[in-house]
């Protein structure tokens, strides 16, 4: 196949277009043959090169590993040390952990190793590396893979702290697909909610008290308004919690709408593996200079409308703050994100782990 043959210079450092060219002669050549020999080919591509021989790859080729059990697909060290990214461990450490897994397998000789196999090689290479606890996390998370019930995580938090960077890293490295921003929920029911319905609904958290007529506030407007709103939103989370449940799809949910204690968790107990966290920034000059980052990266977004209402979003801030220590919600000071994502991880992993009450041996 000329495909294979083009990815196979180009492992050699042929440039794409000589590639290319060789790879169309070369068919050319052998058209009417029914078998070439791999020498012969070699040979052949070797002389349209111009060369004596095959050059030696520049890129390292992977090992022809294959993974079986539930299917079969090649070994990727790649693949594993994101899956190892769930026992809360930084991703150095992960890739080197898989790195090391891949050359005991290519000194053994291994060209095929069940799933299970594989899942015991990198619980004992976390525990020798990181130790049990870590090990223990992993597997907490692998048993959720195919799960009886989805996960869902819910970060909630003020404007501005960095909850959806969050979201997505944390999705990414526990290898979930789904993650949804309450900020999505609000613009699709603004669509289908007019101003004069539900007027609350169509500013942003920090003034949407501004919308509401002054009768329908209490001692504290801002925060009156931003409740008024993320009530009604909480009506669009609830629903995707609950597809996600009917599908049996984990998901991550990130959103200034997430307010403790606004959304029944206990329906879901019996549904769905729930965490709720709640994300801050309790540095002042810290949220501002966040502002001023997220301008560079998305234009639209009118920065100087954060830092007016800095005060107000610093007021709903505390006001999820109190929320989180009244609904026991953990509390994610976040200042350095590589932190954050692990503990968010771990809180995550370790609680499956304490739920489950299994053993290692059942899932090795």
């Amino acid at each position: 196949m000329r495909g294979i043959l083009i990815h196979s210079l180009v492992a050699r450092g042929v440039p794409f277009e000589e590639a290319f060219r060789v790879a169309n002669e070369a068919r050319d050549q052998i058209r009417d043959r029914a078998v070439v020999q791999r020498e012969e080919l070699a040979k052949v591509v070797s002389a349209l090169l111009g060369q004596d021989h095959l050059p030696e790859p520049v890129l390292p080729l992977p090992p022809d590993i294959t993974v079986t059990g539930e299917g079969s697909v090649p070994f990727s060290k790649g693949h594993l040390s994101q899956s190892l990214l769930a026992a809360a461990i930084d991703p150095n450490d992960a890739f080197d952990v898989s790195r090391e897994i891949e050359r005991g397998l290519v000194r053994r000789g291994v060209r095929e190793i069940d799933r299970s196999d594989l899942r015991r090689l990198a619980y004992d290479a976390l525990a020798l590396h990181s130790g049990p606890e870590v090990a223990q996390r992993y597997l907490a998370w692998r048993r959720h893979q195919i799960p009886e019930r989805p996960v869902i995580v819910l970060l909630g938090g003020a404007a501005g702290v960095g909850k959806t960077s969050l979201a997505l890293e944390v999705a990414h490295r526990l290898g979930i697909s789904r993650v949804l921003s309450t900020d999505s929920i609000r613009q699709i029911m603004r669509i289908m909610l007019s101003p004069e319905l539900v007027p609350a609904l169509h500013g942003s958290s920090y003034d949407a008290h501004r919308l509401l007529p002054p009768a329908a506030l209490g001692d504290d407007p801002v925060i009156e308004g931003f409740r008024a709103q993320a009530s009604i939103v909480s009506v669009g989370i609830r629903a995707s919690m609950d597809r996600a449940v009917a599908e049996n799809a984990s998901v991550v949910i990130d959103g200034v709408s997430l307010v403790p204690g606004m959304i029944d968790l206990s329906a879901y107990r019996e549904l769905a593996d729930v965490f709720f966290l709640v994300v801050a920034t309790l540095d002042e000059k810290a949220l501002a200079n966040r502002f001023q980052a997220r301008a560079q990266g998305q234009r639209l977004r009118a920065t100087a409308r954060y830092i007016e209402h800095l005060d107000a979003i610093l007021k709903i801030q505390d006001h999820f703050l109190e929320l989180a220590d009244d609904h026991d919600v953990p509390i994610v000071d976040n200042v350095s994100f590589d932190r954050s994502v692990l503990f968010v991880i771990r809180h995550l992993t370790e609680t499956l782990s304490k739920q489950g009450g299994f053993d290692a041996a059942e899932l090795l």
